[in-house]
């Protein structure tokens, strides 16, 4: 895919979508950290749900901290993994509190140095909370990537290392979320919506769908 279909992809999205942002229910940087944690391997819907209950209780890292282990579980129980997210987040809550004035690192590093926290997560952080331009690959992400020739890879990291690559400037702030909204609603895994796709015409995939 040369640089010129790249450009009119992201156009497209924009045209579409303006101002894309997660589907994740946030108000603070603290609380989308929360969210994104427990976010692995469940969906936006149901986290949105768990954090519907706790944050009206408890969405400050001391807060979470007075709840103590079982009475953060109470409240996130409907979370896959929901066990080792909880201990994750009051690790990690610990660490808000001794190391950062109970605030939201804004360094990668720092971010990384979170229980529960990996680099893709980090990453939703950064631009997501703080309007960074970096990209956290997922699932769909990287589906898209290299389904559509867009970023091509064979590991996360060498799918966003790519995609910060060729994504024009102007769009890399939001091409993230443009990226996996795409993912999960268009370019589905097992039957990709190619009859109904924005960018049919410039993806690469052989296999297109009717």
């Amino acid at each position: 895919m040369n640089n010129q279909k790249r450009r009119e992809i992201f156009t497209r999205w924009r045209d579409a979508n303006p101002e894309p942002t997660t589907e994740l229910d946030y108000t603070t940087p603290f609380e989308l950290l929360i969210a994104v944690i427990l976010s692995a391997q469940a969906t936006d819907k149901g986290v949105n749900k768990a954090t519907a209950r706790l944050f009206p209780v408890a969405n400050t890292p001391e807060a979470i901290l007075a709840l103590g282990l079982e009475g953060l579980k109470t409240h996130i129980r409907t979370i896959g993994l929901y066990n080792a997210k909880a201990e994750n987040i009051l690790k990690t809550c610990r660490i808000l509190v001794e190391q950062h004035g109970g605030q939201v690192p804004r360094e990668r590093a720092a971010l990384e140095a979170l229980p529960g926290v990996g680099r893709k997560t980090a990453n939703v952080i950064l631009n997501t909370a703080f309007g960074e331009p970096t990209i956290a690959v997922d699932t769909h992400i990287f589906r898209v990537a290299n389904r559509t020739g867009l970023a091509p890879g064979k590991t996360p990291l060498a799918v966003e290392q790519r995609l910060l690559k060729v994504v024009p400037a102007e769009f890399r702030r939001d091409a993230h979320h443009w990226l996996i909204l795409h993912g999960r609603y268009t370019c589905l895994a097992r039957s990709p919506r190619c009859g109904t796709c924005l960018i049919a015409d410039l993806c690469d995939y052989k296999d297109k769908t009717p």
